[in-house]
């Protein structure tokens, strides 16, 4: 025996020491992946014989590889919106730099970018620029939205980076108004004629606030009225918008009534909308429309409203939306509003943004409404084990892994992403710490075969 051979094995040791010390000190690094040392014997080949010999004992051993393990690592949720985990396949897709046509809008079109590596580390925050980088300040890279008006278009062809637009949210003018409620049929028909200002010549009334396309509000109040005779089973509905009595007009434009002049407060009533309703207390027709195969046509067109009438000081789109009735009755019970919404916006402010299972992200506005920024890119590999270590928690692309793989989350064997979560280091400390303590005995165990082969040595110099 040389003093090669445990030399070797002690080097061996001491690499696996290295390894085992290294995931220990990563045990809490955010997307590490730990590694183990895998070894390989070595013997002194021998040409004639086409290797070994059968007596051969070996010429020690050798470091094969340093093998990085990614198998998942827990997931811990945080309060930043910006943190990210994946929970299956894949890499986050990074850049070093980013060329953008217009420094001042980072969000103009045109952007290019180079993925040059991956990582798992999600921890993501914003630059001074309001762009997604981590710690190293790489950009985060992303499918840019391709359509403004949809969730789900995405141009994945070009990679950019994730801005946030602190732009206010843009207002949505109104379209539908939803009325889902119950006349009580046991209340008695008013004796009055209608005048909005005498609460005893209606029945009931619901309001709602509906938005202009500049996002000014609007209150759209409804009187309802029974009618006198019982066997008809039908109301009317009496709609004012600001104070100014609205004749539906259908696909033309509505008719505004002109305002009382003060101080009486209340125009005058337009042409009411007529309810009827079955036997059974079910919603039958709106404005004398027929059923259409069983199903009364519920969603009434109110037509275009000039908002200039109502207030000239307004230079804004015509108000159309349409008023839905479906789900109303006309039971013995309480009147009760069991639905009222509409679908408008006012101008919201930024009030922060969210990630979905799909890498989509949002940024939200006060208004209830929120912008898709991009869909986050990301990567897989044929060999994850082949990447190249670049540091930081990141890995790069090389002719072993093969070339990257790039998709979204939750498609083509690409695992999900979650939001204001993060995926901490697979290494489970209790196995390496065991792990240690082999390590530990093989270095002792070949740093005694020195000191043998150094014993006998000295006894044949002795001889």
């Amino acid at each position: 025996m040389g003093f090669s051979t445990p030399l070797s094995g002690l080097k061996a040791a001491a690499t696996n020491l290295q390894v085992t010390g290294n995931n220990i000190a990563n045990s809490q690094t955010t997307g590490f992946k730990e590694s183990r040392a895998e070894f390989a014997d070595v013997y002194a080949s021998n040409l004639s014989l086409g290797g070994a010999s059968k007596t051969q004992p070996g010429s020690g051993v050798r470091v094969a590889e340093v093998a990085q393990q990614f198998n998942q690592g827990n997931i811990d949720t945080t309060q930043n919106s910006l943190d990210l985990a994946i929970k299956g396949n894949g890499f986050f897709v990074l850049a070093d730099q980013v060329n953008f046509p217009d420094p001042t809008n980072r969000n103009a079109p045109g952007a290019v970018a180079t993925p040059i590596a991956y990582t798992r580390d999600g921890a993501f925050k914003l630059d001074s620029k309001g762009t997604v980088v981590n710690s190293q300040g790489q950009y985060l890279l992303a499918y840019a939205h391709g359509d403004n008006n949809t969730d789900t278009t995405f141009s994945r062809g070009v990679f950019k980076p994730i801005t946030l637009d602190t732009e206010q949210g843009a207002p949505k003018s109104t379209a539908n108004v939803d009325i889902k409620l119950n006349l009580d049929v046991s209340k008695p028909a008013p004796s009055v004629a209608f005048d909005r200002t005498n609460p005893k010549s209606y029945s009931n009334t619901t309001a709602v606030s509906i938005y202009d396309s500049e996002g000014n509000a609007h209150v759209a109040s409804t009187y309802y009225v029974k009618d006198p005779l019982p066997a008809t089973n039908s109301w009317k509905a009496y709609l004012f918008v600001d104070d100014f009595g609205i004749t539906p007009g259908g696909a033309g434009a509505a008719t505004v009534g002109a305002a009382l002049a003060p101080p009486a407060k209340g125009g005058a009533a337009g042409t009411p909308i007529s309810l009827t309703f079955t036997p059974e207390g079910l919603l039958n027709s709106v404005n004398g429309q027929p059923l259409v195969n069983g199903v009364p046509p519920t969603n009434l067109d109110i037509g275009t409203i000039n908002l200039s009438t109502i207030d000239p000081g307004l230079s804004v789109n015509p108000l159309k939306f349409d008023v839905d009735f479906l789900g109303s009755t006309q039971f013995s019970t309480p009147f009760s509003v069991n639905g009222l919404k509409q679908d408008g916006l006012p101008v919201g402010n930024l009030t922060g943004i969210d990630v979905d299972g799909e890498g989509v992200v949002f940024a939200r506005y006060s208004n209830g409404s929120s912008k898709p920024l991009g869909q986050v890119a990301m990567a897989r590999f044929n060999s994850n084990q082949s990447l190249s270590k670049l540091g930081d928690t990141a890995w790069g692309a090389n002719s072993a892994s093969g070339e990257p793989i790039y998709g979204t989350a939750g498609s083509n064997n690409f695992g999900d992403i979650q939001g204001s979560a993060l995926e901490g280091s697979n290494v489970d400390l209790s196995e390496q710490l065991v792990k240690l303590i082999i390590a530990q005995q093989a270095y002792q165990a070949n740093a005694q075969s020195i000191t043998t082969e150094k014993s006998l040595l000295e006894t044949i110099l002795r001889a």
